[in-house]
Formats: C-alpha cells, sequence, structure tokens
C-alpha cells in the first residue's frame, strides 16, 4: 500500500480518499495534488515513487516527496498563456493586433492578418509543419519559432479551431519575445512566478534538476474506460484512426518533433518549451491558478489578506470565456478554448461550467474556478494515453465537488 503523506483541511478529507484510491485502482506511481479555496490551501498531498523503473529496469524507489516537481507536458499551456495576457494586461501586447506586426517573418504563406488572438485560441491553423523539426531545433528556439512563421496554413485561419499540441508554444512564446525583448520563460519567471513563490519553470534551472521525476508511459487500467455518471472515456473509432493514421493532421500535430522529444532528458528539460516542457509542483500549479483569478494567500501581512489577480477582472473573463467551442480539427472531438485555456466540458471536466485551465498529454490537470474559488493542481509521472484527462484527475475533481457539496 502506498503511503499518502501531506495534510488536508478539515472537512476535505474525501480528497485524500480520492487521491489514496487513484494509487490502489487507477494504475497511479507517483503524483501529488494540491486545492486551494477562497485563497487558503486546503489539500496539498504526495506519494508514490518519483522515479519509478522504465521498461523492466530495475531501479530503486525514489519517495515522492513535499518538493518533487514533475514535468506538466500541455498543463504548460496555461503558464504560457497567462504570460501573453499579462503583456496584454500591462498594454504591450493587443490581442487584436496581427501577430506580423511583433513578428513580420510570421507574414509569409497569406498569415500576415491573422490576430494575435487566433494564436491563443488554436484558430491560425498552423498545429502541425510540413517538415518536422529535430530535437536540436528545438533546444536552440530560433529554427522552431523560423518553422512556424514559414508554416502554410492547414485550414484558412479563424474559420476553424484545431488543438496545436507542440506549435502552440513557439507561436505565443515568439510572440511574447518579440513584444518583450525576453524569453516567454525569463518573463514567466521574473513577472508571474517569483513574486508569487511559484517552483514553476519554463526551462528548467540547474540547481532544480535533482527535484524532477521521471515520467513513465502506462496503458490505461480498465477502470478507465467508464467515469463518474456512467461517462464513456473509451475513444470512439474515428479518434483511433486519426492517431494511428501517420498521414493525418492529428498524427502530423502530435509528431511536430522527430524523434519524439525525450521530456525526462536533463539537457531538454533546461531549455524553454512552453507548449509541453514546463515543469513544476501540484502546489505551485494550484497556487498558480489560484492567483490568476485572485484567490491566493500573500503570505504575509493581514491574515486572509489575497494577492490580486494576475490580470485584471475583465481580460480575466474574456481569456476564460469561449472564444471556439465545437469540432477540433486536430482532436477530432468537440472542444472549447477560451485565450489560452481548455474551457470545461464534457470532454475536459473541471469543477463547475465557470471553470478554465490546461490539461497535459497523460494525466495532470491545473484549472481555476472563479465562482468556487478554486486553484486546482494535480501531477503526475504515470503518463497514460489521454490528452485531456483521465480517470485519476475525474475521481479527485468528483472528491472536491462532493466536499464543497456540489
Amino acid at each position: 500500500m502506498v503511503e499518502i503523506w501531506g495534510e488536508t483541511a478539515a472537512g476535505f478529507e474525501p480528497v485524500r480518499e480520492a487521491f489514496a484510491r487513484n494509487f490502489r485502482e487507477h494504475g497511479e506511481l507517483g503524483a501529488a495534488f494540491a486545492l486551494y479555496v477562497d485563497g487558503r490551501k486546503v489539500v496539498d498531498l504526495w506519494g508514490g515513487d518519483a522515479r519509478p523503473e522504465v521498461g523492466g529496469r530495475p531501479a530503486p524507489a525514489v519517495a515522492w516527496t513535499a518538493d518533487t516537481a514533475q514535468v506538466l507536458r500541455s498543463v504548460t499551456k496555461g503558464l504560457t498563456a497567462a504570460t501573453a495576457l499579462h503583456l496584454v494586461e500591462r498594454g504591450k501586447l493587443d490581442l487584436d493586433a496581427p501577430v506580423s506586426s511583433y513578428w513580420p517573418e510570421f507574414a509569409a504563406a497569406g498569415k500576415e492578418r491573422v490576430p494575435v488572438r487566433w494564436l491563443l485560441s488554436h484558430q491560425a491553423g498552423l498545429p502541425a509543419l510540413d517538415v518536422p523539426l529535430r530535437v536540436e531545433d528545438v533546444i536552440a528556439w530560433e529554427p522552431a519559432a523560423a518553422a512556424v512563421a514559414a508554416q502554410a496554413p492547414a485550414w484558412e485561419p479563424g474559420t476553424a479551431h484545431g488543438y496545436h499540441p507542440y506549435t502552440f508554444g513557439w507561436l505565443v512564446g515568439e510572440v511574447v519575445r518579440r513584444a518583450s525583448g525576453r524569453s516567454i520563460g525569463r518573463y514567466f519567471a521574473e513577472e508571474i512566478a517569483q513574486p508569487l513563490g511559484l517552483d514553476l519553470w519554463i526551462g528548467l534551472p540547474a540547481g532544480a534538476r535533482p527535484r524532477v521525476g521521471l515520467l513513465v508511459d502506462l496503458p490505461a487500467p480498465e477502470a478507465a474506460h467508464s467515469g463518474p455518471n456512467g461517462l464513456k472515456l473509451r475513444p470512439r473509432q474515428a479518434v483511433v484512426d486519426a492517431y494511428q493514421n501517420p498521414a493525418s493532421l492529428t498524427a502530423r500535430s502530435f509528431a511536430a518533433v522527430r524523434p519524439t522529444v525525450d521530456l525526462n532528458d536533463p539537457a531538454v528539460q533546461a531549455v524553454e518549451i512552453p507548449g509541453a516542457g514546463g515543469i513544476g509542483t501540484a502546489r505551485s500549479v494550484a497556487r498558480f491558478y489560484a492567483a490568476l483569478i485572485g484567490a491566493a494567500d500573500r503570505h504575509s501581512g493581514a491574515p486572509g489578506e489575497l494577492l490580486p489577480p494576475v490580470v485584471g477582472s475583465d481580460l480575466l473573463r474574456e481569456a476564460a470565456g469561449p472564444e471556439v467551442s465545437g469540432p477540433d480539427r486536430v482532436l477530432i472531438i468537440n472542444t472549447s478554448f477560451g485565450l489560452g485555456f481548455f474551457r470545461h466540458g464534457p470532454t475536459s471536466p473541471m469543477s463547475s461550467p465557470a471553470a478554465f485551465g490546461h490539461p497535459g498529454r497523460g494525466g495532470s490537470l491545473g484549472f481555476a474556478d472563479p465562482e468556487l474559488g478554486i486553484g486546482f493542481g494535480y501531477v503526475t509521472n504515470g503518463m497514460q494515453p489521454g490528452v485531456t484527462g483521465d480517470i485519476r484527475s475525474r475521481t479527485l475533481i468528483a472528491a472536491v465537488r462532493g466536499c464543497l457539496g456540489l
């Protein structure tokens, strides 16, 4: 039996049981979960093995600790989106200005009128690259940015949407760099992570490397084929076919880098991959989302004093609200996006229709719920198949809702 460590406030004991149940029933290896409600951290849990064996190779157990950080996969996109919005709030970036006004090279292939907001809402038509990037291109940054700038859209921008698994990070990240003069990892660190005291990085500092857990691919357990209230989680055949056909837009979008980037590689973790390579703790993911909506404590000053939101209330409503909804040309399911964030829905369930955030491929999830005052952070090293969440995060969400009387 895996021992669960950490704290739960009175009334949130069922969340601890749900977290433990993920290890017993849903294939969890190592994970952490944290929850803020109305500015107070009410759950902070961790357990399991931070660096489990890979491919049958025996490895000594390394216990997940309070300070273990984990690669976040696409949870990183929420950090990237907030960085761009921080610039918007300060008048340094205009959502409706053409991307090419900040990044002239982006005008290639008829993209001169694509506005910044279409990058954030996955409407730019650039999820795949005609020539996949090499890992060294990703590490160098400039070749990746040049490739997405030169790429012709897969559909007329603004007429449809489709999830951009990797390219989202270089598209938004390069706009941030051009508008601010700082790389997105540096801007996020200096303007958001450091002021909030977050162990969250887009580009891992060398000193934090020993804290990072190891990602391990896992099959989906049988229990994951159906969820609460009978929700069927097994993908329909059209989705399976799209992933398995190497010529499909879906497969090519997830193969924007070939060979696949090894996110366990220290050299890769050290560079900025703002679509998928962020690293952090569940505690900091939860605090980030709580701070985004002004529901994080200041840690000093008057008891119960809250930090101001990372962006203003008007921009936050716009970012959380629906920019696009409906059939997704890449994921082959219905999705709903705000400005860089997934919105609550059947395929990306969160705590309520007001919630917004971002899942990570394999299982991790971070989100905020401004109506419930929630900052939610779940990270895992057990990479189960799926892009928009799985039975483990759904189990935690159901427990949180129950504790809130929902």
